[in-house]
């Protein structure tokens, strides 16, 4: 039902002068009704702010009746004289429209300063519940009270879940956006945080493959008789007075089951992938939070680069940025473009034929004051454009350059292939077994070489890596009082301690 004109003046004292005197005064009505007090006098709100009652408090109980949001009744309980009884006297409570519109200002202000959380004990609990109810699809005739009230509570706390953990994420992702607002605490608690994660990500593993094991059992015994029975006992709580037509019965409970199908259908989504390679929520849910601790690390490492005052180009950037706001004019702007940059007008493209024929033959290492001068036309020079009259020029046969191209890659690529063919080793052998190596297998076991010792940590003996572009898997293991080894190459002899290697060509197996 849409709202009335007068209950939107409920909200009227969120803008008013004096909102913080009015926001005090409602919420003292609102811990009354949690307490049962129906009813409030002034003097009980003074005592409740700890203030005197004043006039003040008097003209804030008045507007708030003006408004909707309390409603007065006459205070005659204390009238002793005929004063008493003309003084006016009032008791003041929470109107319908009022209390609605705490408990909307209430649950406003809740989801926008939750941080959420990741909450383990909420899986042992929906873990519970599901084998509980796992026990009474098994029963020939289960209790509907029972499965009705374990139903509501594993809806509950599986909504809780799922409603904390997205805030939790939320919350997380704004801590490293905005970590550069208190480094120092950021980098204190950052360690707890990524232990918190981690614990919790064990606990999404294990009870979520509990979880998703009861529920296959639970469909598998017919689970949806479980939810008609919850749907019947909710259709007799929902069918309105005066209406006992089966109709209408028939209706709120097919009402009921189909709400209750779609709550199972978020367990089942939440828990269990689908076919076709859609993940669960809690797979996702578990790779965002391994997304998030190395986040978290990445932020911490430039955090600490920061304070140490390495090169960051953000904050160069940054600094750039402020320089061109801070600029006087365009004509400084320009400079500092060019200066930060290194970019000018390119007008000398345009050269003559004569000019390209000068410069074919001179080599690339030829400085620029011994390379022939670039000529070009005086036109261009002085307009800034220019544009040759005549025929245009023939278009460049290159198929001959081309074919040149091609054959360089095709004998590179040959030469690449032997070389891995001469470098795989069928099985670990010492490195002085390898025997002479061409220049090319050289040049190829060298970077095989390093690629090994930059994965080895330094209390390692065995190391197995995979070069980058993933053709070759090269396993290095010390040989321990191997002593040196000479490897013979076209180019020289390498010298180092002895290893076991063994190298697999991964492109011919």
């Amino acid at each position: 039902m849409a709202p009335q004109p007068e209950d939107v003046l409920t909200f009227a004292h969120l803008s008013a002068p004096n909102s913080a005197l009015y926001r005090d005064i409602l919420r003292v009505f609102a811990r009354a009704k949690e307490r049962f007090t129906v009813h409030l006098r002034p003097e009980d709100v003074a005592a409740e702010l700890r203030r005197d009652s004043d006039e003040q408090i008097g003209a804030a109980l008045e507007k708030l009746v003006a408004w909707g949001n309390l409603h007065a009744d006459a205070d005659t309980s204390r009238v002793t004289s005929v004063e008493d009884f003309h003084r006016k006297r009032q008791l003041f409570q929470l109107t319908p429209a009022g209390h609605a519109t705490e408990q909307a200002i209430a649950f406003y202000e809740e989801a926008i300063g939750r941080r959420g959380a990741l909450q383990s004990v909420a899986l042992g609990d929906i873990a519970e519940q599901l084998r509980a109810l796992a026990s009474l699809a098994g029963e020939a005739e289960p209790d509907p009270a029972k499965v009705h009230l374990l139903l509501i509570s594993l809806a509950e706390r599986f909504s809780s879940l799922a409603d904390n953990a997205q805030a939790f994420m939320g919350s997380l992702r704004r801590a490293i956006d905005f970590s550069d607002g208190n480094v120092a605490g950021f980098i204190a608690y950052k360690e707890r945080l990524i232990d918190y994660i981690n614990r919790f990500i064990a606990d999404l593993a294990n009870s979520g493959a509990r979880i998703a094991t009861l529920l296959n059992e639970l469909e598998e015994r017919e689970h949806e008789r479980l939810l008609w029975q919850a749907a019947h006992r909710e259709a007799t709580d929902a069918v309105p007075e005066g209406d006992d037509t089966a109709d209408a019965y028939a209706i709120a409970a097919n009402d009921a089951f189909t709400s209750w199908q779609n709550r199972w259908r978020g367990l089942r989504d939440w828990f269990l992938s689908r076919d076709g390679g859609r993940l669960s929520q809690a797979r996702l849910l578990r790779q965002a939070a391994i997304t998030a601790i190395k986040q978290l690390i990445d932020t911490v490492g430039l955090l600490n680069e920061r304070r140490s005052g390495r090169s960051d180009r953000a904050a160069d950037f940054r600094v750039l940025a402020r320089w061109f706001a801070e600029a006087p004019d365009e004509e400084a702007m320009h400079r500092l473009w060019r200066s930060a940059f290194g970019l000018t007008s390119a007008r000398h493209l345009t050269v003559t034929p004569a000019t390209v024929d000068l410069w074919q033959d001179v080599p690339a290492s030829t400085p620029w004051r011994e390379a022939p001068p670039i000529r070009i036309s005086p036109q261009l020079r002085r307009t800034g454009s220019y544009e040759r009259r005549g025929k245009p020029n023939r278009v460049t046969d290159r198929s001959q350059a081309r074919q040149l191209l091609r054959e360089f890659a095709d004998r590179e690529a040959a030469e690449t292939a032997a070389a891995r063919a001469r470098l795989h080793t069928d099985g670990p052998v010492l490195l002085s077994e390898l025997g002479v190596l061409d220049p090319r297998a050289f040049r190829l076991f060298l970077g095989l070489l390093g690629d090994a010792l930059a994965a080895r940590h330094p209390d390692e003996t065995e190391v197995k890596t995979v070069t980058s572009d993933g053709s070759m898997e090269v396993r290095l293991t010390v040989v321990p009082d191997g002593g040196p080894v000479r490897v013979l190459t076209a180019d020289g002899v390498l010298t180092g301690p002895e290893h076991v290697i063994e190298i697999t060509d991964l492109m011919a197996s």
